[in-house]
Parts: structure tokens; sequence; C-alpha cells
């Protein structure tokens, strides 16, 4: 008895100390916000800066999808892109971009015009919706009046004239940076299959 006593104790003490490395091995927004305040990138060059780079984007690619819609909209690597060059804006935002986003860009120009503006819609819909909780949860006393707009009216008039696709594949790294969240959520919609209703 002695012996089995001690054998569900070693294996409730190797079960809680695998769970406490696991939940803090776990990345979040807050851990992605903590590194990104922690690192002037203005400060770094060669391979060190490289190397924070790669850092901040394995990070925002560990996050789940709420975690990572909750960096987006905090706008966590945003103080890193002023400080980038032009080519590691283009090499972050495609090291970041979820995977299967083509497929998705090549999907959503499939859509008839009319879904395609209603998947945009909903995209930003459900982005707007998310901003507000977020401000709301932290304390923000007028969660739906502060902040900027989750897309700028000139993005999506652009957007819906000559697609989405196209608009990207033109786009300078700076708007893809802006469009990211956007992209992200469209990437949900499509996923979950309420554009092709009724098709």
């Amino acid at each position: 008895m002695v012996f089995s006593g001690i054998a569900v104790l070693v294996v409730w003490v190797t079960a809680m100390v695998g769970y406490s490395i696991a939940r803090n091995a776990r990345v979040t927004a807050e851990k992605v916000k903590t590194y990104a305040e922690s690192v002037d990138l203005t400060k770094l060059s060669g391979e060190a800066r490289a190397k924070a780079l790669r850092r901040l984007a394995d990070m925002l690619n560990a996050l789940s999808l709420d975690e990572r819609r909750k960096a987006r909209l905090d706008g966590i690597s945003w103080q890193w892109m002023d400080a980038m060059t032009e080519e590691e804006k283009a090499a972050f935002i495609e090291a970041t971009m979820p995977t299967g986003f083509k497929q998705m860009l090549t999907s959503f120009e499939q859509l008839p015009e009319d879904k395609r503006r209603k998947t945009i819609d909903d995209a930003l819909r459900h982005l707007r919706e998310a901003q507000v909780k977020l401000r709301g949860a932290s304390g923000d006393p007028n969660p739906g009046t502060n902040g900027a707009p989750v897309l700028s009216e000139e993005l999506q008039m652009k957007i819906r004239k000559i697609g989405l696709q196209t608009f990207y594949s033109q786009s300078s790294a700076q708007t893809k940076a802006e469009m990211a969240p956007v992209l992200e959520e469209l990437q949900r919609v499509m996923e979950s299959g309420r554009p092709f209703n009724g098709r």
C-alpha cells in the first residue's frame, strides 16, 4: 500500500508539473505584448534584428485564433512596423499570414459579387464586435467610441471595386499590415462555410 500511495503521489506530482510547464509555455497575446515592449527594434541591426523579427513572428503564429485576434486588434506589432524596412514588413506579413490564406483568396474571388460584399461586411462586423468586446474587457468606459476603424472606408471601397486578390497583390506592406486583421477574419468567415450557403 505504501508503494501504491507513493506511485499515485508521483503520478499526481508529475501531472501537475507537466500542466504547469504547458500552461507557462503557451503563448498568449499578453506574452507577445510583453516581448514586443521589451525589445527596441530601432537599436538592433544585422542578425540580432532578424532574430527578433523571427521571434515575434513565431510568437504570433503560435497564438490561438482568439489570442491572435486580440493581438492584432491591440496593435501589438504596430510599434515594430514603424521601425521595419519595406522588405522586413513584407517578409513579416508573409510569415504571419495564416496557413491556407492564398487558397482563401482564390475561393473568395470565385464567389459572386453580392456574396463577396456580404462576406467582407460579415468579417468587418465580427471584427468591430471583437474590438468593442476587447475594449470593454480592458475597462474602457466607452468601448464603442474609441479606437481606429477596423478598416478604412477608402480601403473597403478599393477592395470591393478591384477585388481582394488583385488589391492584396498590388498593396504595399503597410497596407497589407492594416488589412491583416480583416484578412484573418475573412478567412474565419470563409472557413465557416456561410458564404457558400445557397450556391
